[in-house]
């Protein structure tokens, strides 16, 4: 043990004495400043000094606790700098979109426009079908604008905030009233109308403003996918053989009143019957979705009939009547979408 220890004992005492005979010079050098910079400038370190000097800057380096913190961060500063690799992901995901959509369509496509119609759509239907799309998109475009700016004002938090018995009668007598005073006016007073189908916009708008709580790239995604279907499913309907999809009317108002029962189970469902809750809840999402679809489909063979009624002298022409139409549908599309997208992102988290 004793001969274990003297070599520690040497290491140890070593400094010491370095210090000692260091602090011996630099009191006999007071009076000399000249030759106290002298030695340190031109006379060459002996072997002692220059072990002493560095077992000192270790000593010191070891005992300064922010040492460690300093060399981290001189490192981090010392790194180089991260090359930026391009993100392929977005061009990934608009592939992915494309083939999706293109594959929805041709399948579409395919089940249910096996039998087209004979030669091209006529001039006067294809008129009347591009004015019913033209508001259609003016429509959807105001109420887009219109809530974004009632959300940006405070207005979906006052709406969140109120009665559910005064939001319910706010909604059923700005949206229902001004659709049916819309659809009650007649086309030759343009003023009337298009004033009309303004406010029932803007009461759509203000309805469905709290939806910009939600991401948005949620509803941008939404939009793309319902903006998707419907393009898919005005398609079909417009190339389809004449008056092949208007027997769908009755099934899809059966199916309608299912699914407006499911979103009204809530109401009567206690809340402890959880799962028949989430039932309820898929088939407002997804049976919606499916009756809506349809529901597109039946309005477009219904745009294309009542142009030609139109046309023969029948009817009067009234585009803004048949776009109020498609931009239920695509209101109705388009809030599933959200909910179902806003799921997807809860069950990934």
């Amino acid at each position: 043990m004793m001969s274990l220890r003297r070599p520690l004992v040497g290491c140890a005492a070593r400094p010491a004495v370095a210090f000692t005979s260091i602090a011996k010079k630099q009191t006999a050098t007071i009076l000399k400043p000249r030759t106290f910079t002298a030695a340190f400038s031109s006379s060459r370190p002996t072997a002692s000094r220059q072990s002493a000097l560095t077992t000192f800057s270790k000593f010191s380096k070891s005992s300064n606790p922010f040492s460690r913190f300093q060399q981290a961060r001189n490192s981090s500063f010392a790194t180089e700098p991260a090359v930026v690799r391009p993100n392929q992901s977005a061009l990934y995901k608009g592939l992915y979109a494309v083939a999706v959509f293109g594959g929805t369509a041709f399948a579409i496509n395919f089940i249910f426009n096996r039998e087209t119609r004979e030669g091209p759509i006529p001039a006067y239907q294809r008129e009347y079908l591009h004015e019913t799309f033209m508001y259609t998109g003016l429509g959807v475009g105001m109420i887009g604008v219109v809530a974004k700016g009632l959300h940006n004002v405070g207005w979906s938090y006052r709406l969140m905030a109120m009665n559910p018995w005064v939001f319910a009668g706010i909604s059923l007598v700005g949206g229902i009233g001004t659709m049916m005073a819309t659809y009650a006016c007649p086309p030759e007073n343009y003023v009337a109308k298009h004033a009309l189908w303004s406010a029932f916009n803007v009461s759509q708008a203000a309805v469905l403003s709290p939806l910009l709580f939600f991401n948005p790239a949620i509803l941008a995604r939404a939009g793309l996918y319902t903006v998707g279907m419907m393009g898919a499913i005005s398609y079909v309907g417009a190339t389809a053989k004449t008056d092949q999809y208007l027997y769908l009317g009755g099934p899809l108002l059966a199916g309608l009143t299912v699914v407006a029962l499911s979103g009204l189970a809530p109401l009567v469902i206690p809340a402890t019957a959880a799962r028949t809750l989430a039932f309820t809840e898929n088939l407002w999402l997804y049976g919606g979705l499916a009756v809506f679809g349809g529901i597109t489909l039946y309005d477009i063979q219904k745009v294309l009939y009542h142009s030609r009624m139109s046309e023969a002298g029948l009817k009067k022409r009234d585009t803004v009547n048949e776009a109020i139409s498609l931009e239920l549908d695509f209101i109705n599309i388009f809030i599933r979408m959200v909910y179902i997208l806003q799921g997807g992102g809860n069950r990934r988290k």
